[in-house]
């Protein structure tokens, strides 16, 4: 497995290797023994799956506070998704800071996402589907969300706000500066 160091401390890029013949292909997309060998040391326990199906349905900015705070590998199992990640833990130099990738089957890349990060996607395929692996179970108390198109944050989602899909959760979530980080 390739891992690649993204502009961001702790945020990574992987990128499984392909077996293929005239059927298909098969990658293993995580592998404890592998990963911890390079220092990837993590215990997920529960596997989401989310479809969309409509293009510029946007999902994010997402976060589950401590004491539930969750990494995540992140991957697209059909269309096409940008998916972005943003630093929010305290004292990091890159604060405040976001890193985006296109994720598809094609490309084949995952995001490991550490907790104390904001996580969103825009999905820019109909019936895009993403997958992604927690480090704790979901817990409704510590979920929250900071607003995608917040202009402090500056993401470049490369859609018109106006054509955003958008659930009632994060057309309410707050701006950024109104946020109590709770990381």
């Amino acid at each position: 497995m390739d891992v690649t160091e993204t502009p961001i401390a702790g945020l990574l890029l992987l990128k499984p290797r392909r077996f293929g013949d005239d059927r298909g292909w098969f990658s293993e997309v995580w592998n404890r023994d592998t990963l911890r060998a390079r220092g990837i040391d993590l215990d997920f326990v529960q596997d989401n799956h989310s479809m969309s199906a409509a293009p510029g349905t946007v999902r994010g900015l997402h976060y589950q506070s401590p004491p539930r705070a969750q990494d995540k590998l992140v991957r697209c199992g059909r269309g096409l998704v940008f998916d972005v990640a943003v630093d929010v833990r305290p004292g990091s130099v890159t604060h405040g800071q976001w890193f985006g990738a296109e994720l598809s089957p094609d490309n084949g890349l995952q995001l490991l996402i550490p907790k104390g990060f904001l996580h969103g996607f825009v999905t820019r395929a109909p019936g895009s589907e993403l997958l992604y692996k927690c480090t704790d179970a979901y817990a409704p108390d510590c979920d929250g969300a900071v607003r995608w198109d917040d202009p402090d944050l500056g993401i470049d989602w490369g859609l018109d706000p106006a054509a955003a899909i958008l659930s009632d959760k994060d057309r309410r979530a707050p701006a950024f500066r109104d946020w109590k980080n709770p990381f």
